[in-house]
This record gives C-alpha cells, sequence and structure tokens, in this order.
C-alpha cells in the first residue's frame, strides 16, 4: 500500500490547512491579492472562493435531515423517555457552567496583563450595534409555527424541538409506527454515508478556505493588535487544553489526550468553516463514532451546543470588554465585569442562532456597562480569524458535554472511546461496491415489476 493511502484524513486536512496558510501568506506578501489582479479575481476570489463555499455549503445541506433523523432515531431508541429531560437539563447546565468559566477567566486574564492601557489606535472601522431579539421571543420561537419553514432556515431550536416531538408521537403510536422507524434509521445511516463522501473532499476544501481566508486578511492588522490577538488566542487556548480538560476528567473520568487527538479533524473543519452549524455532521460522526456516544445522546446533545454553546464567543467578549474598556479609559470595577459574566451567559442564550451572534452579544455586553459600541470597529479587522479560532473552541466544548452526558448516563462505549483506531475515516468505506450495486437494480427491478 503507497504512503499516500496509508495517510489517515486527519493529516491530509492539517497538510491541507498548513499549504492554504503558506499559499495565502506568499500571496499576501508578494501583492499578488492587488485589487483587480488576475490571482485576486481569478484565484483567491474565483477559485478559492468558489471550492470553499461549495464545501461549506454541501456540510450545511446534511445538517437539517442529519439533526432530523438522529434525533428521531434518538428519542425512539432511548429506552426511557424521562432520560431525555436528564439530558437536556444536565447539557444545558453543563454548556451555560462553561460559558461562565470561559469569559470569567477571559477577564481574569485580560485585567490581570492589561491590554490596551495606554495604547492609542486609530481605525477607518465602524460598527453600529443591532438589536437582538428578547429572550421572550427566542422561547416563542423555539416552537415552529411552520416546521417546514425553520427547517429552510436552518433554525436549530425549533427543529430540535419538532423532531423531539416526533419521535415521542412514534413512540406512542407503538408497531403501527414501526415502518416509520425503520426509515428514519436507514435515512440516518444514508445521512452519515453522505458526511463521509463530504469528508472524502475536505482536504482540497479546506486548503481553498484557508488560502482565501489568509490571502485576504494578512498579518498587518494582527501586528497593531498584537496585545489584543494574543490575550485572546491566549485564553481561547487556555480554555480548550485546561478548562474543558479538567472538566471533562472531572465528570467522566475520560482520558484528555485521547479526547484531543481525536478532535483534531473537528476542530479543523470548524477553524474552516467558522460556523459551528456547519461542523455538526462531523462532529456528530467524531462523537458517535470516534468517542462512542450513543447517538440517543448526541443527536440532541450537538446540535444543542451548536446552538447555544458560545464558549469560544464569551472569551472573546471578556478579553474585549477589557481590551476596549483600557483604550477609552473607562473603570469597570469588580460590579462592571460580573454584569459582563452574566450578560455573557444570558445573551448566549437569546442570541441562539441568530446571524453575527457574536458581535451582536457584543454590542449587548457594551450597552449595559457604558462602554462605546463604536469601540467594536477597533477590532473589527481581526475578528474574522479569531471567529475561526473560537468557532473550533465551541465545537470541542460541544464534543466534551457530550461525552460526559453520555457517560453519566451510560450511553458510552468507554471501549470505543480508548481505541486510538476507532470510527476512524477509511476511504474505502465511499466506494461502491458492484454487487451492491446489481441488488440494488435486482431491487428497483422487483419494485416496478409488482
Amino acid at each position: 500500500m503507497s504512503e499516500s493511502k496509508k495517510m489517515s484524513l486527519t493529516v491530509k486536512v492539517l497538510l491541507g490547512m498548513a499549504l492554504g496558510i503558506i499559499v495565502g501568506l506568499i500571496i499576501n506578501l508578494t501583492g499578488l491579492n492587488a485589487p483587480g489582479s488576475f490571482v485576486n479575481e481569478y484565484i483567491v476570489n474565483g477559485l478559492f472562493h468558489v471550492i470553499g463555499k461549495m464545501f461549506v455549503n454541501a456540510l450545511k445541506m446534511l445538517v437539517v435531515p442529519l439533526v432530523f433523523f438522529s434525533l428521531i432515531c434518538g428519542v425512539c431508541g432511548i429506552g426511557d423517555i424521562r432520560m431525555l429531560g436528564r439530558v437536556g437539563g444536565k447539557s444545558f447546565a453543563l454548556y451555560m457552567l462553561t460559558t461562565a468559566i470561559a469569559i470569567a477567566t477571559a477577564i481574569l486574564i485580560a485585567a490581570t496583563l492589561g491590554i490596551g492601557k495606554g495604547m492609542n489606535i486609530a481605525t477607518d472601522a465602524a460598527f453600529s450595534g443591532k438589536d437582538s431579539p428578547p429572550l421572550t421571543q427566542v422561547l416563542i420561537d423555539i416552537i415552529p409555527k411552520n416546521p417546514i419553514h425553520a427547517m429552510a432556515n436552518g433554525d436549530m431550536l425549533p427543529i430540535i424541538f419538532f423532531s423531539i416531538l416526533v419521535g415521542i408521537s412514534m413512540l406512542m403510536v407503538g408497531k403501527k409506527a414501526k415502518s416509520f422507524i425503520e426509515g428514519a434509521e436507514i435515512a440516518n445511516e444514508i445521512m452519515m454515508k453522505m458526511v463521509n463522501i463530504i469528508m472524502a473532499v475536505a482536504p482540497y476544501a479546506v486548503f481553498a478556505l484557508i488560502a482565501k481566508a489568509v490571502a485576504t486578511l494578512g498579518l498587518g492588522l494582527l501586528a497593531s493588535l498584537a496585545g489584543y490577538v494574543g490575550v485572546l488566542v491566549g485564553s481561547l487556548m487556555f480554555h480548550l487544553f485546561i478548562t474543558l480538560m479538567i472538566i471533562l476528567k472531572i465528570f467522566s473520568g475520560l482520558s484528555p489526550a485521547m479526547f484531543l487527538k481525536k478532535i483534531r479533524n473537528v476542530q479543523v473543519f470548524a477553524f474552516s468553516t467558522a460556523s459551528s452549524n456547519a461542523t455538526i455532521p462531523v462532529t456528530m460522526r467524531t462523537v458517535t463514532e470516534r468517542f462512542g456516544v450513543n447517538n440517543s445522546v448526541a443527536a440532541f446533545t450537538v446540535p444543542f451546543g451548536a446552538t447555544i454553546n458560545m464558549d469560544g464567543t464569551a472569551i472573546m467578549q471578556g478579553v474585549a470588554t477589557v481590551f476596549i474598556a483600557n483604550v477609552y479609559d473607562v473603570p469597570l470595577g469588580v460590579g462592571g465585569y460580573l454584569t459582563v459574566i452574566l450578560m455573557s451567559v444570558l445573551a448566549s442564550i437569546g442570541t441562539a442562532g441568530v446571524p453575527g451572534v457574536g458581535l451582536i452579544m457584543l454590542s449587548m455586553v457594551f450597552t449595559q456597562v457604558g462602554l462605546p459600541v463604536e469601540g467594536i470597529g477597533l477590532v473589527l479587522g481581526v475578528d474574522r480569524l479569531m471567529d475561526m479560532i473560537r468557532t473550533a473552541v465551541n465545537v470541542s466544548g460541544d464534543a466534551t458535554v457530550s461525552c460526559i452526558v453520555a457517560k453519566s448516563e451510560g450511553k458510552m462505549d468507554v471501549d470505543v472511546f480508548n481505541d486510538p483506531d476507532a470510527g476512524i475515516f477509511d476511504e474505502e468505506e465511499i466506494t461502491l461496491d458492484e454487487i451492491v450495486e446489481a441488488e440494488m437494480k435486482e431491487v428497483i427491478e422487483e419494485t416496478h415489476n409488482k
């Protein structure tokens, strides 16, 4: 077997990301990305843009049917419907806990280092705050007026509610719903195969996404905001490698080293797409097949976490709040920082599923503590890159909570978790077997001849 065939998907994706960074830097530093140039028009915003967007769209295409069928199968196979309430309660509590710890840690680190003090940063960027929906409206919208409309828009909370309700109703119908349940199981398996197909092209798509981002953003802004960027990245890494791993170990007893080894693939996907929702198919596959979490738990915790888990976003809010307060010389005090923590936790629920959620939450926090909202313009330039990093932290939190909840409910195969090769992506899984093709042809012909 050749060396290329032995190379795992994770290694291929990491190589794609590394090459993307190198190519992007070359394009940016050499000025090849100048407006109107051939490279900028046809390579960066042409080829790279098209490949990257097609890949992200392909992932998003799978999200709604995957969540819908997985949740139906999860509810029907849960065995004890009361467990659903426990899974929901534990997931919500853990997501809120990790978010509160994340922002508290970020504020502590940023305040201790005093970033932004005495700085005179000029920017042409402007930011005007957008109103977020009130919490009452978010709660009302959990129940969809039209589930098809919710699915078309990709609104996770209404989709989760409707899917659970369908599953419970199927249990109430009983044996008469057997064929429907079997159909949902088959559909769920088909969706996971589609995930495998899309993952096969991931290294090339990740290369295109990263190359475009780096070629466009460059490193100039990072240098002018080095203090802010350094503290934000450091806080994100502290939360990922220290806080989440301590929580995982305390609440589940699972190995943080094994977790970090297996989650790398999901983190790279999240970093490349900068979207927790787009990463749901990859997260679901990793949590169930690599970590051994039962689908009855993962089907709820993963999409729920992608919607309300804001660990990375909360860290950004904490660091940005301290940074802007120091730049404008606005003292916040202990009371102000406690308000920021409380507001961020509440806002993570109130802005669930809203596009541009990070900046909306930040504008809400700034307004509450008396900071100028236009100060967000100072950090807008690097927000795209920071969004990529914090999304990787967010999905890591989703997987962490999924493992903890599954372990506590006895819905986790620990042997699968501890096996480094369990559920590893195999390109042979996406090949078509001639025997299977012949069997399917025979089935279709029999059906038509009846």
